[in-house]
C-alpha cells in the first residue's frame, strides 16, 4: 500500500524549519554556522529561502542572550535550553525583534515547528511580549563566557564595543586589485569600504576583476610585506584574499591549503581578477617547500572570535579547551613555517582571534624559542587610517577601533624578521 503524500507546508514554514535545524547544529552540536548550511537547507528548493533561513539564523546567534532573556520574563519557569518551544520563541522573536518581519508573519511561521503544548506555549509567550511591546536593547548582550573573558583580556570597554558592534550590520569591505573599485569610503591604499551593496556579482567592476571581498582587518597581514619583487609563501591560504593581495602586489606566490573545495574559490577568483599563483592542495604539517622563500605569510587557523561581527556562532561554539586547541596548532604551524624563511627574509603571522593566546603569548613563546627572529614594527603609513601599531611592533586590531567608519575585525598580526 502506497505511503499517504504528506501535504506541503504553508509558504515559508519550510525556511523557518531550516533555520530551526541551523540553530541546532551550532547551539547544541557546535557546529559552525556556513558548515551547516548546505545539510540544513538542502531541501530549500529557492536560494531566497535558502539566503533567508541563514538571515534568521544569523539574527538569532546575533542577540541570542537578549531574545533569551525576553523569553524567560514571560514565562513563569525558564524553558530549557534545548527546548523546542525556546528555539521557536527565539526564530519568532529574531524575525519581529531584529529582521523587522511583522508579528502576524513571524509567529505563524514559526507554529508548524512545534505541536500540542508546546504551541500554545509559543503563541501566549510571544503574544505576550509583543503586546508588551518588547524591544532589544541598542547594545547587545555576550555570551556570559565570553564577555568574563573578554574582560579579563581587555577590559570593560572593549566589550562593550564588541556589544554594540555585533547588534550591527558590518559594512562590505573590498581589496582592488588596481586603483579601479566602486564608489565608497578609503580606509587605506587599494581599499574601499561600502555601507549597503546588494548582491556582490551587482557591483561595479566584479565582472571585471577589479576587487574582490576583504575585511580591512584582514587586509593588514599582506600589507605588511609589502610590493614584490621575490618568493612568497603563503600558508593556510583559503579563501585566498591575502594571496590576490600579494599577487597584485607583484609577488611570486605559492598558496597552501589542506581544502582542495575553499581553494577551488581561490581559483575562480584568480581567473575573475586575472592574477596568478601556484595553489597547493596540501597540510602545511607535513607539505615543505623546495627552498625557503623570502617572504612567508602564515594566517593560522583559530577560534575565529575576531570575525563575531559577520559570524557570531563563533561566540557560542568557542569555550577555552577550543582556544587551547587552535593555540597548540599554532604553535607547531609557527615553527614550521619560520624554517620556511630564507636568512633576511620576513615571516607575518596573524590570527584572526581576539585571544591573547593565540596572538601575544603566541608571539612571546616564539620569541624565547627562535633567538634568530625579531619583530620588524609596523609602520603607522603600512596601516589603515586610525590603525597603531603596538608599542612592541604588532598589531592588534579591537572592537571598537573605526567604530564610527563602520568598525573592522578583531586581528592580530606580527612582522617578523630572520636574521641574515
Amino acid at each position: 500500500m502506497a505511503r499517504p503524500r504528506l501535504a506541503p507546508e504553508a509558504p515559508g514554514v519550510p525556511a523557518r524549519r531550516a533555520a530551526l535545524r541551523l540553530l541546532d547544529a551550532v547551539l547544541r552540536r557546535g557546529l559552525p554556522l556556513e558548515a551547516a548550511l548546505a545539510s540544513a537547507t538542502g531541501d530549500l528548493d529557492r536560494r531566497e529561502d535558502r539566503g533567508l533561513a541563514h538571515a534568521i539564523a544569523a539574527a538569532v546567534l546575533r542577540r541570542l542572550p537578549d531574545l533569551d532573556a525576553l523569553i524567560d520574563s514571560a514565562t513563569q519557569r525558564p524553558l530549557p535550553d534545548d527546548a523546542k518551544a525556546r528555539f521557536a520563541l527565539r526564530i519568532a522573536l529574531g524575525q519581529a525583534l531584529v529582521l523587522g518581519t511583522p508579528p502576524h508573519a513571524a509567529i505563524a511561521t514559526v507554529l508548524p515547528l512545534v505541536d500540542g503544548g508546546p504551541r500554545k506555549l509559543v503563541h501566549g509567550v510571544f503574544g505576550t511580549l509583543m503586546r508588551g511591546n518588547a524591544r532589544l536593547p541598542d547594545a547587545a548582550s555576550l555570551p556570559a563566557d565570553t564577555d568574563a573573558r573578554w574582560v579579563t583580556a581587555w577590559g570593560e570597554d572593549m566589550v562593550i564595543a564588541a556589544a554594540q558592534a555585533i547588534a550591527q550590520q558590518p559594512p562590505l569591505d573590498l581589496s582592488l586589485k588596481g586603483d579601479a573599485g566602486p564608489d565608497g569610503t578609503t580606509l587605506a591604499p587599494r581599499h574601499r569600504r561600502l555601507s549597503e551593496a546588494g548582491p556582490i556579482a551587482d557591483l561595479p567592476g566584479y565582472a571585471a576583476g577589479d576587487w574582490w571581498v576583504q575585511d580591512l582587518a584582514a587586509s593588514i597581514p599582506a600589507r605588511l610585506l609589502g610590493p614584490g619583487p621575490g618568493t612568497a609563501l603563503d600558508l593556510c591560504a583559503a579563501p585566498g584574499g591575502k594571496t590576490l593581495q600579494l599577487a597584485a602586489a607583484g609577488w611570486d606566490v605559492t598558496a597552501l591549503d589542506s581544502s582542495a573545495a575553499r581553494l577551488a574559490r581561490l581559483e575562480e577568483n584568480m581567473a575573475r581578477t586575472g592574477l596568478s599563483a601556484k595553489i597547493v592542495t596540501g597540510d602545511a604539517l607535513v607539505w615543505k617547500p623546495a627552498e625557503p622563500a623570502d617572504a612567508v605569510l602564515l594566517d593560522a587557523p583559530c577560534s575565529a572570535t575576531g570575525i563575531f561581527r559577520r559570524h557570531p556562532d563563533v561566540l557560542h561554539r568557542v569555550r577555552p579547551s577550543v582556544i587551547a586547541e587552535t593555540a597548540a596548532l599554532q604553535k607547531r604551524l609557527l615553527g614550521r613555517a619560520a624554517d620556511w624563511v630564507k636568512p633576511g627574509g620576513r615571516l607575518v603571522y596573524a590570527t584572526c582571534s581576539l585571544e591573547p593566546a593565540e596572538g601575544e603569548v603566541q608571539l612571546d613563546r616564539f620569541l624565547s624559542e627562535r633567538s634568530n627572529f625579531t619583530v620588524e614594527p609596523a609602520r603607522v603609513d603600512e596601516l589603515p587610517e586610525g590603525v597603531m601599531p603596538h608599542e612592541r611592533g604588532y598589531v592588534r586590531t579591537l572592537p571598537g577601533m573605526l567604530a564610527e567608519a563602520g568598525g573592522m575585525d578583531g586581528f592580530f598580526v606580527v612582522r617578523l624578521r630572520r636574521a641574515g
